[in-house]
């Protein structure tokens, strides 16, 4: 039993396109060609891209998947007891994050306050002050800053789990352009640098393109952005600025 990559793709809820990419790149080859030199894949094939998926859905970059999936050394069952234990530990993760968001609901119904704690246990061990009072001391005079503040005043629980959300997405969505190789001065790579831009003005302050640019070129100057786009996709952290500075001529 073979396959058209356009039923793999619809199976697997993937696009053509990234199958075709990790074909190129050797991720998942398709064990054989029609007569018209069409891709057919085999359920051997359908069962390493759910691997594959397994293991991109958990955060490992591609590079990464490739090379635990093809060490010969390791058990086909071994995978499957790791993906077990990851995702298990993200579901109880997910639903902590749950259970403080019905906490934050309930106390809005009902018009009890929460402490400062239990405002930011969402977060895990992000602290999303931990820089605050180096950002008033050197934007406190700005009217971002200044709108930023105002903003952040009025916000729930909620409203700071929808913001996480957001550009989780986001970045998760960038991520996956940079694996796919398109390129950061691509439309699809642009326009994902337009909804940063658009939430971020959104959430916390008016971000024209120019502080956009500057913003982007901030996140390769300074090693703590740095780290926290590399923690999440290697490269992750220069593509989002190019992507950031083509988005932004594209519009000046």
């Amino acid at each position: 039993m073979s396959y058209s990559v356009g039923r793999v793709a619809g199976y697997a809820g993937v696009t053509v396109r990234t199958l075709h990419h990790y074909d190129e790149i050797g991720l998942l080859v398709p064990s054989g060609r029609s007569h018209a030199g069409h891709r057919r894949y085999s359920d051997a094939d359908l069962d390493r891209l759910q691997q594959i998926l397994f293991y991109r859905e958990l955060g490992f970059p591609l590079d990464e998947v490739a090379a635990l999936l093809d060490d010969p050394e390791t058990d086909p069952r071994v995978h499957l007891r790791r993906q077990h234990e990851l995702l298990t530990a993200r579901i109880t993760k997910l639903q902590e994050m749950a259970a403080a968001v019905e906490t934050a609901m309930e106390a809005k119904k009902m018009g009890i306050n929460l402490t400062p704690e239990e405002k930011f246990e969402v977060f895990g061990d992000h602290d999303p002050d931990q820089y605050a009072e180096e950002v008033e001391r050197r934007w406190g005079d700005t009217d971002a800053y200044k709108e930023s503040q105002l903003k952040a005043a009025s916000y729930t629980k909620e409203d700071y789990q929808r913001i996480t959300d957001g550009f989780n997405a986001l970045h998760a969505r960038m991520g996956d352009l940079l694996d796919q190789g398109t390129p950061a001065d691509s439309e699809e790579a642009m326009d994902v640098a337009e909804e940063h831009r658009l939430l971020i003005s959104r959430w916390h302050y008016t971000c024209p393109h120019e502080l956009h640019t500057c913003l982007g070129e901030m996140y390769v100057a300074d090693e703590r952005f740095t780290a926290t786009y590399e923690a999440i996709r290697p490269g992750l952290a220069v593509y989002m600025r190019d992507a950031i500075v083509a988005n932004g001529a594209r519009n000046s």
